[in-house]
Parts: structure tokens; sequence; C-alpha cells
């Protein structure tokens, strides 16, 4: 069953990796980005469940805060320009 789930991930992430290759324009492109970080911010939550190691958790939880804040930087670019 482990297995399925990160055949799912890993599918989900080459999915997003397409996107942000090909999107037509650059807000597809960081919108591919911020998904594939939460895939890994759930990608380490199940590791961290996997391998009982809570430390996993706490890592992803400040990965996923520096990742909203780097897309929000992003996202005032693209909006504004500066």
């Amino acid at each position: 069953m482990n297995i399925f789930f990160l055949v799912f991930i890993g599918l989900g992430i080459i999915l997003c990796l397409l996107r942000m290759i090909k999107g037509p324009t650059t807000p597809d492109r960081a919108v591919a980005v911020d998904t594939i970080s939460t895939i890994t911010t759930a990608l380490l939550v199940f590791l961290g469940f996997i391998f009982k190691r809570y430390i996993y958790l706490d890592v992803s939880l400040v990965y996923a805060v520096l990742t909203f804040i780097g897309v929000i930087a992003i996202a005032r670019y693209l909006e504004k320009g500066i």
C-alpha cells in the first residue's frame, strides 16, 4: 500500500514538472512550482509516518511556510513587476 502512495506522489511531481517546463504562461509555471512544493510537503509527512520519525513533520511545516513566503514573493513580482 505504501508503494502505491509513493508512486502516486511521484506521478504528481512528474506531471507538475511537465507543466512547469511546458507552461504557456509564467503564472502557470508559478502555480506548478507551488503545487510541487505542496506535494513535497505531503511526501515529507508520509515519510515521517512510514519511518516513525516525527522530525519529518517539523521539517515539512518549516518547508511549507518557506515555500508559501516564496510563492507570495513570486506572485507580487508577477503582479507588479518589482
